[in-house]
């Protein structure tokens, strides 16, 4: 008997990096139109440093924007400031982050890793029970690994891990090879925020990228 063949993936879904937030109403009025254009999962916050009023106050003030969407709303770091400003969890740079967050936000929050380096740092991430793994991301010094190196990655990572795997990308194309190398979310930062013709039809543009290449995974798998 013929074995049988795995559930097709479903589409990726975008996770939304935000500009480095100060005083945010234009953000505030603009994050309802983003999240309605495209397949949003996640907002990752990323806050200006400043005193912890302050961002929790701003914080908050984009906390409805995004939650009432259905999208979670995750801080970049910041991981004492999570349960007071109502997020759904944080994202952390490395394991040693990783593993000095675990106590506050586990169970009940998402702890989301990036900045591993070797597959090795990846598999302790694994092991650690981080509720997603991303790649492609820049370093301490603003250097990213290449395409190809971030493919290869995504891809060892969705054939044998369970959790989530995410690509940053940088644009769209990148969005469409990391959607075929296995990626389950494409994060998208400064790449829509900066586009000239404005972040809704950035997103839009990624978000069709992503579906694309799904579409064309799951073609090769129904003929073959």
């Amino acid at each position: 008997m013929a074995a049988k063949p795995a559930p097709p993936r479903p589409v990726p879904r975008l996770y939304l990096a935000t500009p480095v937030v100060g005083d945010s109403p234009a953000l505030v009025s603009s994050l309802p139109g983003l999240l309605a254009v495209a397949d949003i999962a996640a907002v990752l916050v990323r806050l200006q440093m400043t005193d912890q009023r302050s961002m929790i106050a701003r914080t908050t003030a984009l906390a409805p924007s995004i939650q009432n969407t259905g999208a979670a709303l995750l801080l970049d770091g910041h991981v004492e400031l999570v349960a007071r400003t109502g997020a759904d969890g944080a994202h952390l740079s490395g394991l040693t982050a990783l593993e000095e967050a675990l106590p506050s936000l586990k169970p009940d929050r998402i702890a989301g890793v990036g900045r591993l380096a070797t597959r090795h740092d990846s598999m302790l991430a694994g092991e650690l029970d981080a509720d997603y793994v991303l790649f492609g991301e820049a370093d301490a010094k603003g250097h990213r690994p290449s395409r190809d190196a971030v493919v290869e990655r995504l891809g060892w990572w969705a054939e044998l891990f369970e959790p989530p795997c995410i690509g940053y990308a940088a644009s769209s194309e990148e969005a469409y090879a990391f959607a075929r190398a296995g990626a389950d979310f494409v994060l998208v930062g400064d790449a829509a925020w900066g586009d000239a013709r404005g972040a809704t039809a950035a997103l839009a543009e990624f978000g069709q990228a992503m579906r694309q290449a799904h579409a064309e995974m799951r073609a090769a798998a129904q003929a073959g």
